[in-house]
Order: C-alpha cells, then sequence, then structure tokens
C-alpha cells in the first residue's frame, strides 16, 4: 500500500511516498481504508522535529494525525463496530498514520461518523474537535455562561471551538479575519472583533477563559483582558511542569518543560491567572461524546476546496503552509469512491 512517510527530521518538510505492507491487526483494532485525511499545523511540526520531546518516532514513520474511512476488518475481541462502519478519529500521538491506504486502530481511538458529517467533512473535525473540547471542559474546566475569548480564531480550530463552547453554555468572543466575521456570527459568537481595525485589548475587560491560537507575541495583551482567577490555554506556546506532570513525564522532562514554561507561568501568576498548555490526545470517547454534539447542532466544518491525492503530498504541504486556505485541506486517500 501507499504511505506518506518521514525519514529524518527537516525543515524543508521533506517527505516520500513509500510502498509498505498493510498492516496486520490486534484483537482489539480494526483494520480502516481510508478515506479523507487532514493535513493540519501538527504535521509540520512532527515534520520539523519540533515536538520531539513530547513523541519522538522512530524513522521511517507514516505521517497524518486524522482521518474518515470504512472499517473492512475487526479483531477478535471487538463487538462495537463491524466491517462496513465509516468512522474517524484523532489518531494516539504514538501511533500516527493518517496519509496511507489502511490504517489499524485500537477501537478506543475511534467512534462512528457523525450523520451529519460524510467521509470528506469528517476529517476535518477529529483534531481540532477534540482540541477545542478538550481545551474547554478539561484544561479550562469552563463554567456555564461564563465568557471564552479566543484571539486570531477564525480559523479551522475556531470554526469547530465556537459551536462546541457555545453548546456547552459558554458566551464566546472571537478576533480574526473581517473575511469570515459574517460566516461566525452565523455559528453564534457573541462578539466579532476584527483583527484589521480593531485592538481586542482595548475593548475587552474581565474575561474568564482565552484559547491562545497567536503565540508568545501575543500573550501579554491576552492577559490584559482577563480577570484574576481566569485561566489561559495555548495550542501554540511552550509546555510547562503542568502539562509534564498531568502526562506523566519523567523528572527530566518534568524539569525541561518546566525551565520552558516558566517565564509563561510567572506572568499569568503575577495577574493571578492559571497558565496551560495543550496538546490533544486520543479519544474515541470524547469523539463519541463530540460526535452528539455535531449531530445536534448540526455542525459542518468548511474544508477547502482544493483537494490532493497521496501523490500530491508535497504540492498540498507547500499550499496548506504557505498559502491562503479557506478550511482544513484534505488528503483524498481512497480515489475510487465518492464523498459519503
Amino acid at each position: 500500500m501507499r504511505a506518506v512517510q518521514l525519514e529524518k527530521y527537516n525543515k524543508n518538510l521533506e517527505v516520500h511516498v513509500n510502498n509498505i505492507d498493510v498492516p496486520e491487526i490486534k484483537s482489539s483494532e480494526v483494520l480502516v481504508k481510508v478515506s479523507y485525511a487532514a493535513i493540519n499545523p501538527l504535521e509540520k511540526l512532527i515534520i520539523s522535529g519540533d515536538v520531539k520531546l513530547i513523541q519522538d518516532y522512530k524513522m521511517p514513520v507514516t505521517l497524518g494525525n486524522e482521518l474518515t474511512g470504512i472499517i473492512t476488518e475487526i479483531g477478535s475481541k471487538v463487538t462495537d463496530y463491524y466491517v462496513g462502519d465509516k468512522i474517524y478519529t484523532r489518531l494516539p500521538i504514538d501511533k500516527i498514520g493518517a496519509f496511507a491506504d489502511y490504517i489499524a486502530i485500537d477501537t478506543n481511538a475511534i467512534a462512528k461518523l457523525p450523520v451529519n458529517l460524510n467521509l470528506k467533512t469528517g476529517a476535518a473535525v477529529p483534531l481540532t474537535g477534540l482540541t477545542a473540547y478538550q481545551a474547554i471542559t478539561e484544561e479550562l474546566q469552563a463554567e456555564f455562561g461564563k465568557t471564552l475569548f479566543i484571539p486570531g480564531g477564525s480559523g479551522s480550530f475556531g470554526q469547530m471551538a465556537v459551536p462546541i463552547a457555545k453548546s456547552l453554555g459558554l458566551k464566546v468572543i472571537v478576533s480574526g479575519s473581517p473575511r469570515v466575521k459574517d460566516q461566525f456570527i452565523a455559528k453564534g459568537v457573541d462578539q466579532y472583533i476584527d483583527y484589521k481595525s480593531e485592538n481586542y485589548w482595548e475593548m475587552l475587560s474581565n474575561i474568564d477563559y482565552v484559547i491562545d491560537t497567536l503565540g508568545p507575541k501575543e500573550f501579554d495583551k491576552e492577559l490584559s483582558v482577563m480577570k484574576p482567577g481566569g485561566t489561559i490555554v495555548s495550542l501554540i506556546n511552550a509546555p510547562n511542569k503542568h502539562f509534564a506532570e498531568k502526562r506523566g513525564f519523567s523528572a527530566f522532562k518534568k524539569m525541561l518543560f518546566g525551565v520552558a514554561g516558566k517565564k509563561f507561568d510567572k506572568k499569568a501568576k503575577q495577574k493571578s491567572i492559571d497558565y496551560r498548555f495543550i496538546f490533544v490526545r486520543s479519544d474515541g470517547e470524547q469523539l463519541k461524546d463530540l460526535g452528539e454534539i455535531i449531530e445536534r447542532d448540526n455542525i459542518i466544518p468548511d474544508v477547502d476546496d482544493q483537494v490532493f491525492t497521496i501523490r500530491e503530498i508535497n504540492k498540498a504541504l507547500d499550499y496548506t503552509f504557505n498559502h491562503h486556505t479557506n478550511g482544513k485541506v484534505l488528503i483524498k486517500v481512497d480515489e475510487t469512491q465518492g464523498i459519503f
């Protein structure tokens, strides 16, 4: 079968399409014929080696973190899934491989595709959806009726985070591109700030929760709009000691991450704010919960019109990271079937 593989960490996003064996499944796994896989910023971080401290891969490694597909074989202990079921998943970080014709996945990492999504739109959900769900429910432990602000939230993350946050009873404010303002108003945001003509740090105050998508240069401004006792969770700043402890890392890694996140912890603590870092994990049960929200509120993520094949992976990576996109960029792995 075809598989997009990384043979060594590099900054040039150099990957290869290799022919490898179809994987054999274990008793608790299913074999999935991949339909679509999505490209995420995480792909760039993995290829460049920027997440080695969190997960260092044995080379070559098949790339790809989220997918939709159809089950073609089930393990002897699998009882909840059947051949022909359509599934979606954010793969375990230590067993990625969505950019391939087939993949073996443990059933604790998958869920059935929500009925309002097809194999194409469903591929854009798992990673960003779980990131938003885990950030809001676990890291922020957000309470009903409080206010969440997502600076730079008009991309694919915000498209999933906003309806999830609204479904959990939060007031949601987003800053982002004026181009998609109406789209986010339709998703239910309570306030949309045009970053080209408005400065959110001059407009907001007493915010309970912030999800940071912009990074270190924005951190002080984000803290400035928060109330004491609030929580900020970052998708891209440095991980800290709390993150290492939560993931059960070694004492050495706890020390390293403690040093890496020290300046963010310190700045937040000075304002009586709690700083968290999130690296989304695979969780099939949460995908099922997320699926109920997606079906109930008819959440359909945006996918870019430009869809690539496995053989076009280099073009796809360049397009994703160096051009303006309109939603998740997808790889159509199974080129023989339609989107449904």
